[in-house]
């Protein structure tokens, strides 16, 4: 079953084509990474999908609906960080999660000191205030925040960064925690020996173009070197 389909997306922004004509499939229950350099347009395109960014065409079909402006149902469903996350700087973390739940469903409020453990923060950091916290430990409380309320699908946009090498473990030890739930997880990274190590499948986007998918069964099955082949695509070599 396919949990996201893209179909033939552009985006143009300032006359620059930032998106041109991407498309491809995420299917339920995997970990899909997608690589492409700073720049490349996977923030952008991520933005298409939660409709903060209208495509100038394509479609994009999330659980089987179309996503189109305004309320739509299936982002209950849905988590994301993209880019740097925004929490209320002067309220704890507790607070702060509470007030997700607020919204999302005060049901999930009893799950916060179990999420809170879950991505790795202490259940004494919950009295802390977000401003006091690391750039590490704000990603933690990110990670946490997106998947307090259970969604079925989980997009992030660089996840790792300002993690230390400890915090890049935990994170992948909890994708592939949360891909054994039955999660389905889009990993946007320009850090490609880390998303070999949880992915089922890579896209590579250069320059705002979707130009290979690859599985990691075939990467393993015919020895490819990722970052080489990557380098390669970057640098003009890809046909």
């Amino acid at each position: 079953m396919t949990a996201i389909e893209i179909k033939n997306i552009s985006k143009k922004i300032n006359d620059q084509h930032i998106l041109k004509d991407v498309s491809f499939t995420i299917k339920k229950g995997e970990i899909y990474g997608f690589i492409g350099q700073n720049g490349a347009g996977k923030s952008t395109l991520m933005k298409v999908m939660f409709d903060i960014l209208k495509p100038d065409s394509g479609e994009v079909m999330i659980l089987g609906q179309k996503v189109t402006s305004g309320e739509n149902p299936v982002f209950q469903k849905v988590s994301a960080i993209i880019e740097n996350p925004i929490f209320y700087q002067n309220l704890t973390v507790y607070e702060n999660l509470d007030i997700h739940c607020d919204y999302m469903g005060k049901s999930y409020k009893k799950d916060i000191d179990k999420i809170l453990q879950l991505v790795g923060l202490e259940v004494a950091v919950k009295d802390k205030k977000v401003r006091d916290l690391s750039m590490g430990m704000k990603q933690r409380l990110a990670l946490g925040r997106a998947v307090l309320c259970e969604p079925e699908i989980l997009i992030l946009d660089e996840p790792i960064n300002g993690l230390d090498p400890k915090g890049v473990l935990d994170i992948r030890e909890l994708l592939l925690l949360l891909k054994g739930q039955g999660i389905t997880i889009l990993i946007s990274s320009h850090i490609i020996a880390e998303i070999e190590k949880v992915v089922d499948r890579i896209g590579i986007i250069h320059a705002g173009a979707f130009v290979e998918e690859l599985s990691m069964e075939q990467i393993r099955k015919e020895e490819i070197d990722i970052e080489a082949h990557f380098i390669q695509i970057l640098n003009g070599g890809h046909s």
